[in-house]
C-alpha cells in the first residue's frame, strides 16, 4: 500500500482521471494526449488488436482517419494499490458500427477494463490493458431490417463478444478467440497475473493465443 492514506487517495484520484482521459481522448481523436496515459513499453490486448501502445495509436488513428468508429462509456472504477504498482477494474461498453451482413448495424459489448499500471518518475501509465468481455449484442440501425447472420461463424466466437467478432471479421480483422470472458480460466489466469503484478513480477500479456496485429489495410466501414 501507499506509505500514506493522503498520498495513497491522491494516486487513485490520478490513475482514474488517466483512465477516464483514455476513452476520451481516444474517441475524439486526440492522439498526442492520447499517448500520455500509456508508458513507453505500454502494451494493448483488444479483439482486433495486440502490440505496443505506439502501433495501437497508430492503428486506431488511420481508422479514425477513414471513418471507423469504436466508442467507449465508463462506468465504476475499482483500484488496487501496492506502492508504485496498481490493478485497475472499469465497468465499460464498446461500441462499433458498420454493416454486417449488408445491414447497417451497431454491436454494444459490455465488460471491463483490466489495467497493470504503474508510477514512474512520480507518473501513473498503462503498461497493460487487458479487455473482460462479459456480454454483447448486436442491435440494426434499422429496426425492420434484421442482418441473416452465419451460425457457424458466430459460434467459432465466445459467447461474451461474439457480435463484436462477428461484425470485425466481416471487415477483415483477424480476431483473437480466447479472451478473457466473465468467467472461465482466461480470466482467472488475467486475474492471478494481476495478483503478481502487485507484488513485484513482470506484466505478462499473454493471456491466450496472440494472433497478428490488425492491418491497416482492413476494409474500414
Amino acid at each position: 500500500m501507499s506509505s500514506h492514506p493522503c498520498n495513497e487517495q491522491t494516486d487513485r484520484w490520478t490513475i482514474r482521471e488517466l483512465l477516464e482521459n483514455w476513452v476520451v481522448w481516444r474517441d475524439a481523436g486526440d492522439w498526442d494526449r492520447f499517448r500520455t496515459v500509456w508508458h513507453e513499453d505500454g502494451r494493448m490486448m483488444a479483439t482486433w488488436f495486440q502490440g505496443s501502445g505506439d502501433e495501437f495509436i497508430k492503428v486506431s488513428r488511420e481508422g479514425f482517419e477513414r471513418g471507423v468508429r469504436i466508442l467507449h462509456f465508463l462506468g465504476g472504477i475499482s483500484i488496487d494499490l501496492a506502492g508504485p504498482r496498481a490493478v485497475s477494474q472499469t465497468k465499460m461498453t464498446i461500441s462499433q458500427r458498420a454493416e454486417v451482413e449488408g445491414v447497417e448495424c451497431d454491436v454494444v459489448c459490455t465488460g471491463r477494463f483490466y489495467d497493470f499500471l504503474e508510477k514512474r518518475d512520480g507518473g501513473w501509465g498503462i503498461v497493460l490493458r487487458q479487455p473482460i468481455y462479459e456480454k454483447d449484442r448486436i442491435d440494426p440501425l434499422d429496426p425492420t431490417r434484421a442482418p441473416k447472420l452465419d451460425p457457424e461463424r458466430l459460434a467459432r466466437f465466445p459467447v461474451g463478444y461474439r457480435h463484436l467478432a462477428y461484425l470485425q471479421v466481416g471487415i477483415g480483422y483477424p480476431v483473437k478467440t480466447d479472451m478473457p470472458g466473465l468467467t472461465g480460466s482466461e480470466v482467472e489466469t488475467l486475474y492471478a497475473r494481476g495478483a503478481s503484478w502487485l507484488k513485484g513480477d513482470p506484466a505478462s500479456e499473454n493471456v491466450g493465443r496472440i494472433t497478428p496485429q490488425a492491418s491497416s489495410s482492413a476494409t474500414w466501414q
